[in-house]
């Protein structure tokens, strides 16, 4: 694992050149299309850019409670709202991943400087129903981090570990339309 941000730079790297020199020939059947609402290039280099001080920004159980509490600070859940209403940290606030854009995050979170703490799916072991895992590399973590990095929110935490929700010190609750 004390290798994984290097690994990362280096196939980053490498994707962020071939997409900034482009092809020397498009694969067969491939077509050309310019959409300037979709940036492969920008992406890349805002993942980079955000990956590196999320390694920062990881945090145990503790310090994630500890945080929480703390005024002047959110806990953001992007998971679904049916997978939200089912199960969630208590007090979290739900702005699903695909709802994430400029005027749901102004709404929602219109101080930039505010203090938010992420966590996942993969976060957390026996509970697959409203905490299904996914691949390591699909871990919405990761997207939620390199999306607030872009819109400009720099004040990201994360829960690191991987936790069992039957041991934890978390509190969860449950939406009421969940109970019904």
């Amino acid at each position: 694992m004390a290798h994984t941000p290097r690994i990362f730079a280096a196939v980053l790297a490498t994707l962020l050149a071939t997409t900034a020199r482009g092809a020397d020939e498009p694969p067969p059947q491939a077509v050309t299309i310019v959409n300037p609402a979709i940036d492969a290039g920008a992406y890349l280099r805002t993942a980079f850019e955000a990956m590196r001080l999320r390694e920062e920004r990881r945090v145990s159980e503790a310090d994630f409670i500890r945080m929480s509490r703390e005024p002047g600070t959110v806990v953001l859940d992007a998971r679904s709202r049916a997978k939200f209403d089912e199960l969630h940290i208590e007090g979290a606030l739900n702005l699903s991943f695909p709802d994430i854009a400029i005027d749901t995050l102004a709404a929602t979170l219109p101080d930039k400087s505010v203090r938010i703490l992420i966590y996942c799916n993969n976060n957390f072991t026996n509970a697959e129903g409203p905490f299904p895992s996914k691949r390591p590399s699909a871990s919405l973590n990761l997207s939620t981090w390199v999306a607030l990095f872009d819109y400009g929110y720099r004040n990201v935490w994360e829960l690191a570990p991987l936790i069992d929700v039957e041991a934890t010190a978390l509190v969860f609750e449950s939406s009421p339309r969940a109970r019904r």
